[in-house]
């Protein structure tokens, strides 16, 4: 039987009441394409196997990739590799041409969880859908709105880009090894209508790094750089970051890209 590995963030989901809710959650059907991140040992490989016509394996644990290549399931593929340098755009679109929808799914390691969330953006675009369990304290940060403590540059840039929801709250029970973190699962659907352009993301992304680089200084402080192009209100001058709505920060790339 394969251990844990901890340099690889692993725990193993085992309860079969949560397993079935995130399999309903995923809906598997053959008209979909779904590559999973760290199987592990298949507590939702299997039952999306059986809902799928294809399902890919990302996998970086070579005794799990072995694992899994001698189970030799009907309809699965298993690729070898880290998920922080995998190119999921270049996936998507493959697996595009030959079948509609395609989502990314899996119980995330949680030490990479928001390197590798900052990485899927750049598939976003030909990505119908993620569904991720993550460590509750990050699932909490990616949903929280405008005004929250938990308010953050994880939120603003991935709301910008997604639509998120946070559907279940999962116990550290449900894992072996059990984690000393609660889970939480989060649905995120790309936003169709997203219309920021490169140079527009890019102002995105430096105007919250400097809005959040100091989260306890006034945006007066902490935007002085963009000050003058931004024509921020006086109330907006001696607001923080986690006041400011995701909208309002991409009105302010748009006037710093104008």
């Amino acid at each position: 039987m394969h251990r844990a590995r901890k340099r690889f963030g692993q725990n193993f989901l085992q309860d079969q009441g949560i397993i079935y809710s995130i399999i309903s959650l995923i809906n598997p059907n053959p008209d979909m394409h779904v590559i999973e991140i760290g199987p592990g040992l298949g507590a939702l490989t299997r039952p999306l196997l059986s809902g799928l016509s294809q399902l890919d394996l990302l996998e970086i644990d070579r005794d799990l990739v072995s694992y899994w290549q001698h189970e030799n399931l009907i309809g699965l593929t298993i690729i070898e590799g880290n998920a922080l340098k995998f190119d999921f755009q270049s996936w998507a679109r493959d697996r595009k041409s030959k079948i509609g929808l395609c989502k990314v799914v899996g119980n995330l390691p949680y030490n990479i969880s928001s390197p590798l969330l900052f990485h899927l953006m750049t598939a976003a675009a030909d990505i119908d859908e993620q569904v991720f369990m993550l460590q509750a304290e990050v699932v909490e940060r990616l949903v929280a709105q405008a005004g929250s403590s938990d308010f953050s540059r994880l939120s603003v840039m991935l709301q910008a880009r997604y639509d998120m929801e946070l559907v279940l709250e999962v116990p550290p029970e449900a894992f072996e090894p059990a984690p000393k973190v609660n889970s939480a699962v989060v649905r995120m659907i790309p936003k169709k209508y997203f219309d920021l352009t490169k140079p527009q993301w890019s102002a995105l992304e430096q105007l919250v790094a400097a809005a959040f680089s100091q989260r306890r200084k006034m945006l007066r402080t902490n935007l002085q750089a963009f000050a003058d192009r931004l024509k921020l209100t006086d109330d907006e001058l001696k607001a923080r970051a986690q006041d400011i709505s995701v909208e309002r920060y991409i009105e302010w790339a748009r006037l710093l890209d104008s």
